[in-house]
């Protein structure tokens, strides 16, 4: 069975939820919750994971 591709993405990728973390932090300064998810494709739930993530180190 083949995943589909951004499956295949995640787990090719290192960054957390298949996100590119300097495009996140980019985006994180001017835009809310559901424009973050929306543009990435994740949920608002895994977007408040990843600056909770980011706040801690």
């Amino acid at each position: 069975m083949r995943m589909q591709d951004k499956q295949w993405n995640v787990g090719n990728s290192k960054d957390v939820f298949g996100v590119d973390l300097h495009h996140f932090m980019n985006l994180d300064g001017h835009a809310n919750y559901m424009e973050i998810a929306e543009e990435f494709g994740i949920s608002i739930g895994e977007v408040k994971m990843l600056k909770k993530k980011l706040n801690r180190s």
